[in-house]
């Protein structure tokens, strides 16, 4: 759970200092458009998918201790959980920054590593549900009374 915690806090900074980095670089460089590039889009990602959805997770742990009742498939989803939200955030940061700067932006690797990232993320959610899931399972048949556990 401490493993949560702190990769939550991590990308909790990460998604601060995004958007401070976005603020700076933008004013620094007199860029007014907004909606051209994707760099306001890393601080809310970052603080979203990275913070505030894996206090939930944390939240779902405490409650049904999903890694206990699937210890592979919870391992497997926060590293691709993990993943999936760094590579996607900065590969946003990236791109965003070479916008900024007036820069192509436009290479066919971005957006390949950035779709990895979309499909870790994909997968990271999957894997969330199998471990939900055998956690889910489990509580329902400990409360069951203890004649019916046995004929199970």
């Amino acid at each position: 759970m401490l493993r949560l915690m702190y990769t939550a806090f991590a990308f909790g900074i990460s998604g601060v200092l995004s958007g401070l980095y976005y603020r700076e670089l933008t004013k620094f460089n007199d860029f007014t458009d907004r909606s051209a590039s994707q760099l306001p889009l890393v601080h809310t990602h970052l603080l979203v998918l990275g913070f505030v959805f894996l206090l939930i997770v944390l939240a779902l742990e405490k409650l049904f201790s999903l890694s206990a009742a699937a210890p592979r498939a919870f391992s497997w989803f926060y590293w691709m959980w993990t993943l999936g939200v760094a590579l996607t955030g900065a590969m946003m940061l990236v791109k965003g920054t070479l916008v900024v700067l007036d820069v192509d932006a436009s290479s066919a690797a971005f957006a390949g590593i950035a779709g990895i990232g979309h499909i870790a993320l994909s997968v990271g959610v999957v894997l969330l549900f199998v471990s939900l899931r055998a956690a889910l399972r489990n509580t329902q048949i400990s409360a069951l009374p203890t004649t019916v556990r046995a004929s199970r």
